[in-house]
């Protein structure tokens, strides 16, 4: 990633390409995908924002949202984090009906970068890919935090974030011998096995019922829909002894019991949990938090303790992994003369 030493310094290196204050970088979804940023360097930018998340060094206001459907939601995303000059916000949208119904993605937005000095735009992108990205990166970290030694891994939702966590998962977890997946659609499976497969040695395993990837899976993943009302698709009595569940959609769909009785519930974000339950998100409680993402991975929350424990961490997604991501983004566009720049 560039370093820059300090926001005087960061400010000069900016001018040498974009005349701040005129002009900002403007970046399509192509644009972004084209500087080709592999997986290896989301984990890092995001291992370092969790950790800087962890350290407590980072301004950032639980996400507010719009809903104008009880499936979609809107969220308005600001962060700042002063060790990496990033301040920014991203502006993202959920609809799952768009697929099918309009042939659009289902999620879509952008995201500012701001000069930290003077506080004006200095870039406006695409953020349904860093969303895409950052999101498995978490999970991936998360789970070699707490699984490490993990052999099998099941996913729920087979759709663009079920691919992505299926193609970071090798990345962190080092023993995985089977990835069980499970859609209520199956072709998105057949798809999932047809684009990943060829990429990696892990057999990924269709699996016929979610009850199957669940007595399978050491370490489980979801990343389906967010609804008020918990759909409790994975039943408690199903979860074993020194199960990993890392859930992408707060409680949608897991039974509600087993986080209250998982020995440790983990979250990235208190402050956004507590908001979440506030909007009715956790209508039988919020379970006991005893710890946030980061601080397990900067060393202040111990995770796993022994190889009995139920483990459920939530990550909903944080502004500062995306205002990380969004600022190495631009500092790449603009040490490559990509995108466009555009009058203010």
């Amino acid at each position: 990633m560039v370093q820059i030493a300090n926001t005087k310094s960061d400010r000069e290196w900016i001018s040498k390409g974009l005349n701040i204050g005129a002009e900002m970088l403007y970046l399509t979804q192509d644009d972004v995908v084209g500087l080709n940023i592999d997986r290896e360097e989301i984990l890092k930018m995001t291992r370092e924002a969790l950790i800087e998340h962890g350290e407590k060094n980072y301004e950032m206001p639980a996400k507010i949202g719009v809903h104008p459907y009880d499936e979609v939601f809107y969220h308005a995303m600001p962060a700042y984090i002063p060790k990496k000059n990033a301040v920014g916000m991203k502006w993202v949208e959920c609809y799952p009906s768009n697929p099918k119904k309009f042939n659009l993605p289902q999620t879509t937005g952008l995201l500012t970068v701001n000069d930290v000095e003077s506080g004006v735009p200095i870039a406006l992108m695409d953020c349904a890919w860093i969303t895409a990205m950052r999101t498995p990166a978490v999970t991936a970290l998360t789970a070699e935090a707490l699984h490490p030694d993990a052999e099998t891994f099941g996913m729920f939702g087979a759709g663009k974030q079920g691919i992505e966590h299926v193609k970071f998962i090798g990345h962190t977890l080092k023993n995985l011998k089977k990835i069980y997946i499970y859609d209520i659609h199956e072709e998105a499976m057949d798809n999932l096995i047809k684009e990943v497969q060829p990429t990696t040695n892990i057999e990924i395993i269709k699996g016929s019922s979610p009850e199957e990837v669940v007595k399978n899976s050491d370490v489980l993943s979801s990343a389906t829909v967010i609804l008020r009302d918990p759909l409790s698709i994975v039943k408690d009595e199903w979860i074993s002894k020194g199960q990993t569940i890392i859930p992408c959609d707060l409680n949608t769909f897991w039974d509600p019991k087993t986080t209250k009785r998982a020995d440790k519930y983990i979250v990235d974000s208190k402050e956004e949990h507590e908001l979440f339950s506030e909007m009715g998100y956790f209508p039988d409680g919020l379970p006991n938090i005893v710890g946030e993402t980061g601080e397990v991975l900067c060393g202040k929350v111990k995770g796993r303790e022994n190889k009995d424990e139920i483990i459920v961490c939530s990550n909903v997604g944080m502004a500062v992994c995306d205002i990380v991501v969004g600022r190495e983004i631009f500092n790449k566009a603009l040490e490559q003369n990509i995108g466009l720049k555009l009058k203010l």
